[in-house]
């Protein structure tokens, strides 16, 4: 064993490419100045790993992301993130938070959205509930598009959208995040909010 990994634990590229094979996965190995990443296909759906970095003027962070497209059927649209100190100042000044009715979960997480009712019934499925509760910290959400230097996608297409800051290396929270993915995305045709469809976008 060298002696960085035995101070830092395994790779990036180690760690990816080993969750590639257990879950069935292309790992992408851009090279060295390319972009590695893990790519799955669940139905017509095509989720995508990878990292990417933003400069702070003399820092940089990197953050691992996870990005999936799909047909959205009925415009819905929500962001979920851990809370904190701020998320709670801004419920004392009035934010919208939306409740999902189970106390400990509505105490740990900050929802937000355009459509309460559907919202509810997607984060009161227990599945959903617990692969999110394994994540330490993160934002998921539904984006229209990455902005000026991203992904521009056609009319009706949206993409689910998970980040966090850091790398993540550990294999069991890679996988429930995949499996995270597949459950929103699954569950959302159930209750009208996307097509299992194709959606025709590929991620660079």
């Amino acid at each position: 064993m060298s002696v960085l990994r035995e101070i830092f634990g395994p790779s990036k590229r180690e760690v990816w490419s080993q969750l590639s094979e257990f879950i069935g996965a292309d790992y992408v190995d851009g090279g060295f100045f390319g972009k590695n990443k893990v790519v799955v296909h669940v139905k017509e759906w095509t989720i995508t790993l990878d990292t990417y970095t933003v400069s702070t003027g003399k820092s940089s962070i990197t953050y691992t992301r996870m990005r999936a497209p799909y047909i959205n059927k009925d415009g819905l649209y929500f962001r979920i993130y851990k809370a904190g100190i701020f998320s709670d100042l801004g419920r004392l000044l009035g934010m919208q938070d939306i409740q999902i009715g189970f106390e400990e979960f509505d105490s740990d997480y900050v929802i937000k959205g355009n459509n309460t009712d559907k919202i509810r019934e997607l984060f009161s499925k227990t599945s959903i509930r617990s692969l999110i509760e394994l994540q330490p910290r993160f934002s998921l959400q539904i984006k229209d598009d990455e902005g000026w230097f991203g992904e521009s996608f056609p009319e009706g297409v949206d993409e689910l959208y998970f980040s966090v800051a850091g790398v993540i290396r550990d294999i069991d929270l890679l996988k429930a995040l995949f499996d995270l993915f597949a459950d929103v995305l699954d569950y959302m045709c159930e209750i009208g909010s996307a097509y299992e469809s194709n959606p025709n976008v590929e991620l660079r």
